[in-house]
């Protein structure tokens, strides 16, 4: 494999990674399916759950945000090894939200990961999540649209605004 091959694939995984993210914080299920392969998995044993198969994973993951009254994700880069047209790597997750029942949690996480090149571009193939550290205690924040205001903040009128200077 040549050096600019293992940069635009390690590159692609990190995007892979990224669009996981996004793609739960804006809860876009059909697209969090698409990032895996038809057959991917996502396991979670600290609550003993699995989904195999996109339908499954975007059914889950669309259940358990139903859950959250809100919920923040953020990935932090981790390892990636290559082998040909698969790879294995970790990603280090921090989460904070507030569950619909009132309880909330923080917790620091690492997705084990293997990576599958397909002729879409790399997909996961499995997510194992693994909690290193939770804390239930109650936040003390909340989120802007908790409190009153809108869930997305308003757009810049750009018309509005020429001539103003």
């Amino acid at each position: 494999m040549s050096d600019l091959q293992a940069i635009a694939d390690r590159f692609e995984i990190e995007a892979l990674r990224g669009e996981f993210t996004d793609a739960v914080m804006m809860r876009d299920y059909d697209r969090l399916a698409s990032l895996f392969t038809e057959d991917g998995v996502v396991r979670i044993p600290d609550i003993n759950a699995e989904a195999v198969g996109r339908e499954e994973l975007r059914a889950g993951v669309e259940r358990l945000q139903g859950l959250w009254d809100y919920f923040v994700q953020t990935t932090h880069p981790g390892t990636i090894q290559l082998e040909g047209d698969t790879a294995v790597g970790r990603a280090y997750i921090s989460e904070l939200g507030h569950l619909r029942d009132g309880s909330s949690q923080l917790n620091y996480s690492v997705y084990h990961d293997r990576y599958q090149r397909t002729p879409d571009g790399w997909k996961f193939a499995e997510r194992v999540y693994e909690v290193r550290y939770l804390d239930p205690t109650p936040l003390a924040g909340s989120a802007p649209h908790a409190a009153g205001a809108p869930a997305h903040p308003p757009t810049e009128n750009k018309s509005s605004t020429k001539g103003s200077r």
